[in-house]
């Protein structure tokens, strides 16, 4: 027997190669600095400055500690530190929104995007909810009034707060939209003062939140026969031809015949936060924009890799080939004219921080919203005539929020009406288009596009372009007001290097896939507008389902009908009466052919 000798420095370099290996297939957490939490806090109404409140993790080095803004280091006399709580103070007229990070000793914390916009609203505490008569968990104290569009509205705010002894602690400037804590103990108290609050001839609406925001957010998990597919990427993304697309674009735009010039494009995403310990994510810590190509992830750090939040901003912006998510927005780093995605819920506020979020971000410049989220009636019925029992809240609650949400859309249409609003249509088996079964996607307007999910059907040998590749999925909203389906099914997030995250399907992961094209297709011509967007959409689209024709809504509408209109006016097309699927290659490709009109 023959013993081989191996010097020391030899098992030290083993050693090192050993552990570096093992690590790889761990998490990329090697540091903690990370921004958990950024709130608005200070005085709400002053003129000339901002004051905000982060929440930190891992430990903080005064003689060392720098936090960036933008292109900007923030000065000592700017930030006051309790242990890992920081609160900054910013002069309105030397700052303006933008990415914030930390960093100290070599270390880079994830960053947040910091709106100096205004907008911003409070949630309610455990002790400060209660349940109503159905069950649902309710403000007592606090609530927003919209006041009427012809009135100063904060001097109307200020009046009706000394009126009912209450204090202004939110507001939504644009919309007019003021949140009030009222003296109120209970629901009877508040019930009380919300009617003769909804009297006062200044207010048109009255907004009570329920607000179940954790528990409550759509995110199933996927069916076990989607065990099927090796990837739920790979081969549920096949059907809306995510990788043609991705191929499509990294060849056309840098194209040495007629090469396109892109333009930078924002993304809001209504969402709470994303794990910045996942290798999807771990490359987007500290200034993001050292390149100018590659897409930016601004957003507060999460607990799980598996998050709503961290699933949903992964299709957008996920790294490719650590097995986990893939973005499709990240896939076209290497052409890209450098997407910005910004991911924030303002607070933990319900709808009422969904809304004061996306306000800043269409006043910061975001063209598309990634809206997966929706809320349903009390009493909705699903197409088997069974209650609904996810994402439900009272007629009280929906009738606020009904209001708000015209608002905003109103707002939207006056002052940005270049801005499209990509919404999920809901995981109820009901329908999306009846303002009593389901917000916000019974709105009709231009500016907002409503999509429905499929997967994959048991037809092995269906093309990609047959109607019959892919199925509904079984519990994604429907009907007419739905505009297209895409892929609904995908894996999430991971903190291990090539490991595969959990299953997870919904219309809110649908969503996204087309939020990303749309800001694609705003890249190659940014003068599209949102009808002109849907346009596009419907006229790539492959179909789905069965055949159907114009009769009223059932089981088999599944979107709105395929018009001859969308067909060349072929009356005679055989797309025509019936769904649409999202066709990610071939509305880049009519995308790029519009840009021949535009010339």
């Amino acid at each position: 027997m023959k013993f081989v000798f191996v010097p020391r420095y030899w098992i030290g370099l083993i050693t090192i190669i050993f552990s570096m290996i093992t690590l790889a297939g761990h998490s990329y957490a090697d540091d903690s600095l990370r921004i958990k939490h950024i709130e608005r806090c200070g005085e709400l109404f002053a003129q000339t400055q901002q004051e905000f409140c982060v929440s930190t993790s891992g430990k903080l080095l005064d003689q060392q500690l720098k936090i960036r803004l933008g292109e900007n280091s923030l000065a000592a006399s700017d930030i006051k530190r309790d242990g890992n709580s920081l609160r900054i103070t910013l002069a309105n007229d030397k700052y303006q929104s933008g990415p914030l990070w930390l960093e100290q000793a070599g270390q880079q914390s994830n960053a947040v995007w910091l709106s100096m916009k205004g907008s911003h609203v409070i949630a309610a505490n455990k002790k400060e909810v209660a349940k109503n008569m159905d069950g649902l968990t309710t403000y007592v104290d606090l609530v927003s009034v919209i006041v009427e569009e012809n009135y100063d509205g904060l001097k109307e705010a200020r009046r009706l707060a000394k009126k009912y002894s209450a204090t202004i602690v939110g507001v939504i400037p644009p919309l007019n939209t003021y949140q009030l804590r009222l003296p109120a103990r209970n629901l009877t108290e508040r019930d009380a003062i919300v009617l003769r609050l909804g009297s006062e001839i200044g207010v048109d609406a009255v907004i009570i939140e329920e607000s179940g925001a954790e528990k409550e957010i759509e995110n199933e998990r996927a069916p076990a026969n989607l065990h099927r597919e090796n990837s739920i990427n790979k081969g549920e993304w096949a059907s809306n031809r995510f990788l043609d697309a991705v191929d499509f674009y990294l060849r056309r735009i840098p194209a040495k015949a007629q090469p396109i010039a892109t333009q930078p494009i924002k993304i809001g995403v209504i969402e709470r936060d994303v794990d910045f310990d996942s290798p999807d994510f771990a490359d987007y810590r500290g200034d993001c924009r050292r390149d100018s190509k590659r897409i930016c992830l601004y957003a507060r750090d999460a607990q799980k890799p598996e998050s709503h939040g961290s699933t949903v901003s992964g299709i957008f912006a996920a790294a490719w080939n650590n097995g986990g998510n893939s973005g499709f927005l990240r896939g076209l780093d290497k052409v890209g004219p450098g997407f910005d995605v910004i991911v924030d819920r303002n607070s933990d506020a319900g709808i009422t921080a969904n809304i004061a979020a996306s306000v800043n971000m269409v006043e910061d410049g975001v063209r598309v919203l990634n809206w997966s989220w929706g809320i349903h009636r009390v009493g909705a019925k699903n197409i088997d005539g069974k209650d609904v029992d996810s994402l439900v809240r009272s007629g009280l609650a929906m009738s606020g929020y009904e209001e708000l949400l015209e608002e905003f859309f109103l707002w939207l249409r006056l002052k940005h009406p270049d801005v499209i609003v990509v919404n999920s249509a809901g995981n109820g088996a009901s329908f999306s288009g009846l303002d009593e079964y389901r917000l916000p996607s019974s709105f009709v307007t231009e500016q907002l596009l409503v999509v429905g999910g499929h997967e994959r059907s048991n037809k092995k040998d269906a093309q990609v372009n047959d109607s019959d590749y892919v199925v509904k999925r079984g519990a994604s909203n429907i009907d007419m007001r739905v505009d297209i389906t895409a892929a609904a099914c995908v894996h999430s997030s991971s903190l291990r290097l090539n490991a595969e995250g959990e299953k997870h399907c919904g219309t809110s992961y649908a969503t996204p896939l087309v939020a990303g094209l749309v800001a694609a297709m705003l890249s190659i011509n940014p003068q599209l507008q949102p009808e002109q967007l849907r346009i596009l959409l419907r006229r790539s689209a492959m179909t789905i389902g069965e055949e159907s024709d114009f009769e009223p809504t059932d089981a088999d509408d599944l979107t709105s009908p395929i018009l001859p209109s969308e067909r060349n006016n072929d009356l005679n097309h055989p797309d025509v009466g019936r769904s649409a699927r999202l066709d990610m290659h071939k509305a880049l490709d009519l995308t790029v052919q519009s840009l021949k009109r535009v010339r």
